[in-house]
């Protein structure tokens, strides 16, 4: 899963890419993709496509919070993903402890985002915003070297499992979890609360734009963690 190479301090050097830590890229990303589907929420576009059935299932049971349903979400894909592979992957676990940091998130970020002003043209900025940093978010937790968000982590996962493109599995993967939703809103809420242009567009764009933003991202950082050094001491 996680290729054993050698981690030089000079890797940066060599090629001309800055040096990036893994670690850091992780803490980011569960701060900034758990903002990134507040806002989206907020804006008033929908919720992003991966969050979208967590979302639904808040509505039909609400006495769990949204953060809630979505860690249980992202446990249930962990729990493919290993049925998938067919045995048991230690470095999943530590993608349930950034799944739930991923998750108390969304709850901080709910009590003070209603304090942001509405407008017709204030909630296409958030969109926007939202899109973007989510889009910045899921490349950096792709290149991280880390477990990630099981959200982020799955269609990585599968895409390898597959043997696929990672856009291509990405997409239909937001596809999938947007077909769910409009399943469970039609059965048990009988509206399409949440979903919106945005939901649609991120299910639609989101895997082109995070296939993109990672090739920046090998354009000008090299990313290094501490499974990455783990990984060549075992191979040596």
């Amino acid at each position: 899963m996680y290729p054993a190479k050698t981690v030089a301090l000079s890797a940066g050097g060599k090629t001309g890419k800055i040096p990036f830590r893994g670690e850091l890229a992780l803490c980011i990303v569960a701060v900034l993709n758990s903002f990134a589907v507040e806002l989206m929420l907020y804006s008033g576009a929908g919720t992003s496509s991966i969050s979208a059935t967590p979302y639904a299932l808040s509505l039909i049971l609400p006495g769990l919070s949204l953060g809630t349903w979505t860690y249980i979400f992202q446990t249930t894909l962990v729990a493919v993903l290993m049925l998938l592979r067919k045995r048991f992957v230690p470095e999943y676990l530590l993608a349930f402890a950034v799944g739930m940091a991923f998750s108390k998130m969304l709850d901080v970020h709910a009590l003070w985002m209603t304090q942001l002003p509405l407008t017709p043209l204030l909630r296409c900025v958030y969109f926007a915003v939202s899109f973007a940093a989510l889009t910045v978010g899921i490349a950096l937790s792709n290149h991280c070297k880390l477990p990630i968000i099981p959200t982020d982590l799955f269609p990585r996962e599968l895409a390898q499992i597959l043997r696929c493109p990672y856009q291509r599995v990405k997409t239909l993967f937001d596809l999938g979890c947007l077909t769910v939703t409009v399943v469970l809103m039609a059965v048990f809420v009988h509206h399409l609360a949440g979903i919106g242009v945005g939901t649609v567009l991120c299910a639609l764009a989101m895997g082109r734009s995070i296939a993109w933003m990672g090739r920046q991202l090998d354009r000008y950082f090299v990313f290094h963690s501490f499974l990455e050094r783990s990984a060549s001491r075992q191979a040596l």
